[in-house]
């Protein structure tokens, strides 16, 4: 999900604020070695702090339809994700960094998420834009000032830009379809004789007309002379005439 992230912010970057220039677009961190091999006017996108966006956590599920429209598998819902980057500018002028970091800032805040159309890979499936924010202040109030102390560079004028992107989360594969009528088998206690009735559920089962008569629930079959007389009663209980 970050290297996918990763894609879709150089590609905005390059293409739609830089107009598809010559200036460089990289992801490294912005360390003394690494700034003293630039070979021309860079824009470093360093993401320095990684961490679940809680305001943007749900509840329940998503179900997954197959082609006939069953129920194939339940998803729990994505998780959110804040991905917190660096962006600088490094000419040979601060004159012309200053002018980059405008264009950049003014190219970003023309739109306030990256578009489902720009996004690849496993966040492009969500079909979802991935709503951003720049120059916003750290809302836990990191000081900019330590990581660069911690990269070991000088402090430089920078954005602070937040991408909140959705990560897949867990799939629960769902119980085969029920495809068989429900069979109910009953036995007649007085002369231990099994007796089996079905139920149709689908559409697609045979008529029920072909299926062997039963006898009626409740209904106790009776032999011989009885038969002529015997009435619906309890199963296994007696049936006599009035």
């Amino acid at each position: 999900m970050i290297h996918e992230v990763d894609e879709a912010l150089h590609t905005l970057l390059r293409d739609d604020v830089l107009g598809g220039g010559e200036i460089e677009v990289a992801f490294d961190a912005p360390t003394k070695d690494w700034s003293a091999r630039r070979t021309g006017p860079t824009i470093n996108v360093f993401l320095y702090d990684l961490r679940e966006d809680l305001g943007m956590r749900q509840v329940g599920g998503v179900r997954e339809y197959g082609p006939a429209g069953e129920v194939v598998a339940e998803h729990e819902p994505p998780r959110w994700y804040a991905l917190s980057y660096l962006v600088t500018a490094w000419t040979a002028r601060p004159q012309d960094e200053h002018r980059l970091l405008s264009a950049l800032l003014a190219g970003l805040l023309r739109q306030s998420a990256l578009v489902p159309e720009r996004l690849a890979g496993s966040i492009a499936e969500f079909g979802l834009p991935l709503p951003y924010t720049v120059a916003v202040p750290p809302a836990e109030k990191r000081a900019l000032a330590e990581i660069w102390s911690a990269l070991g560079g000088e402090l430089k004028p920078s954005l602070d830009l937040v991408v909140s992107a959705p990560l897949a989360a867990a799939r629960h594969q769902a119980a085969p379809q029920v495809t068989d009528a429900l069979l109910l088998s009953v036995a007649d206690v007085a002369t231990d004789e099994q007796l089996e009735v079905r139920r149709l559920r689908f559409e697609d089962e045979p008529d029920r007309s072909a299926l062997p008569a039963a006898t009626p629930l409740g209904a106790r079959r009776a032999r011989g002379a009885a038969a002529r007389t015997a009435r619906p009663g309890r199963i296994g209980g007696a049936g006599h005439d009035a």
